[in-house]
């Protein structure tokens, strides 16, 4: 049991490290100006557009990643036998951090479009939302009620 729960650690570890990897490429991406930014700047119609739907993402889509991974570990993965918690621990824990993901590219994207801050305060609090979703070996063994002290 202990080597599935290192396995499955190292799995969301590397997940997650790609979640941020991903963002830091493509913010990079626009800065280095291999992006052009500033398309719509001035562009007031389509500015409030991808403003409203940036918070919009945000005040959803945020609270609903963090929500629907409790929901589903308090009715459902705990109610599992320990391999199949796992499973689904591990498919949830993917959902909720592309969930993630979709404000936090959108809202950087739409930053670098409008170069209106909204864009960048949205994607700051989707990149900070994703610090309440840090795999550690002690988060899932609390999450799943599982003993500490684990020899196997």
């Amino acid at each position: 049991m202990k080597e599935q729960i290192k396995k499955l650690l190292l799995t969301l570890k590397g997940e997650y490290i790609i979640f941020w990897s991903i963002v830091a490429w493509f913010i990079l991406f626009y800065e280095s100006g291999i992006c052009e930014k500033g398309i719509y700047a001035g562009n007031v119609q389509m500015e409030y557009i991808l403003q409203s739907v940036g918070i919009l993402l945000t005040i959803g889509l945020i609270p609903f990643a963090l929500r629907i991974f409790n929901l589903n570990l308090v009715k459902r993965i705990k109610e599992y036998p320990l391999e199949r918690a796992l499973a689904s621990y591990k498919l949830w824990s993917e959902v909720r951090l592309c969930l993630l993901a979709v404000p936090a590219i959108l809202n950087f994207s739409f930053y670098y479009l409008t170069l209106n801050t909204t864009g960048l305060f949205c994607g700051v609090m989707a990149m900070l939302a994703s610090l309440f979703c840090v795999p550690s070996e002690s988060r899932i063994k609390n999450e799943l009620d599982l003993p500490e002290e684990i020899n196997e």
